[in-house]
């Protein structure tokens, strides 16, 4: 009597409406929530957005290039080091002019950007400590690749702009 069972052959699934529409829907649904949580997830993580609005920095392209002129013409010699111990990151900074004396009556902005993700940008209160030398803490900033932005400006007129790659440890 096994043996009657065991040659008996399964009849096929019949394939019907309702088969054909749950599986259409259920696909459809499986595409759906993988798309919605893929772009929450891009949304959510995007900060690297270079400029607010592209048609603003395209009206402001030639006045960047005539300041970028007349900062090259100065000859003046900023630098800035990045140095960084027990979670601590101290920015320092010197500015000569052309002959090599301090510039003096500056006022120095110091912004540490990082370089895909502006919300973890530092803005770094700095004091001058001499004239010309400037020195700054920026607290806690995450190891790695960072761009240092040095922006002195005298009476609100921005006088000099760098944007260098440094590395914090």
């Amino acid at each position: 009597m096994t043996e009657q069972y065991a040659h008996q052959e399964k009849l096929p699934r019949k394939v019907t409406g309702r088969f054909v529409l749950v599986c259409l829907v259920g696909f459809f649904a499986t595409v759906g929530g993988v798309n919605a949580v893929l772009v929450k997830a891009a949304i959510s993580t995007f900060g690297g957005v270079e400029v607010d609005s592209s048609y603003r920095a395209g009206l402001v392209y030639d006045r960047e290039i005539k300041a970028a002129h007349a900062q090259e013409a100065l000859h003046w010699r900023v630098a800035g080091k990045v140095s960084s111990a027990k979670g601590i990151t101290v920015v320092e900074v010197s500015a000569l002019d052309a002959d090599g004396q301090p510039l003096k009556g500056l006022e120095l902005n110091v912004t540490l950007v990082h370089p895909t993700d502006r919300r973890h940008d530092h803005r770094v209160d700095v004091q001058e400590d001499s004239p010309g030398r400037f020195r700054g803490v920026a607290g806690d900033v995450a190891p790695g690749g960072w761009d240092l932005v040095l922006e002195l400006s005298r009476g609100g007129e921005r006088m000099f702009l760098s944007r260098n790659r440094v590395g914090v440890r």
